[in-house]
């Protein structure tokens, strides 16, 4: 078991265009997913989540945040990504860092992972957290 942490960098629009800039700087794998991949007719173009893994360590997440949810770069500009092999591992994780947190989207079955959950922790910084697909 093993649990990984990456930036998850916000952005509204141009994801897409800062991962291949990110890409392009580390020498990594990018990897995209859309908002129209996932079926949302809103957005389609957006970036739902992406990557950029290289093999020299080099780490960061990004995606566009949706037009309906508030978002202010200056304010919320990245989230720490916590990524772990079990749901067990991520569920012990989350059960620790929601102690004084605000949890922004529960910990719980996605589309894209067995477990995906938001928190605001009590230092005001926020974490997502996952079971690697």
């Amino acid at each position: 078991m093993s649990v990984t942490t990456a930036p998850h960098l916000n952005f509204r629009g141009d994801a897409r265009e800062a991962l291949e800039f990110y890409q392009k700087v580390s020498g990594g794998d990018l990897a995209v997913i859309t908002y129209g991949d996932m079926g949302n007719a809103e957005d389609p173009d957006q970036v739902v989540w992406g990557q950029v893994r290289g093999g020299n360590g080099f780490h960061v997440m990004a995606y566009d945040v949706p037009a309906a949810r508030p978002f202010s770069r200056g304010d919320d500009p990245f989230f720490v990504s916590l990524r772990g092999d079990s749901a067990e591992e991520i569920s012990a994780l989350w059960d620790k860092l929601s102690d004084g947190a605000t949890v922004v989207a529960p910990l719980a079955a996605s589309p894209w992972a067995a477990l995906y959950g938001m928190l605001k922790d009590r230092f005001g910084i926020t974490w997502v957290l996952d079971v690697a697909a």
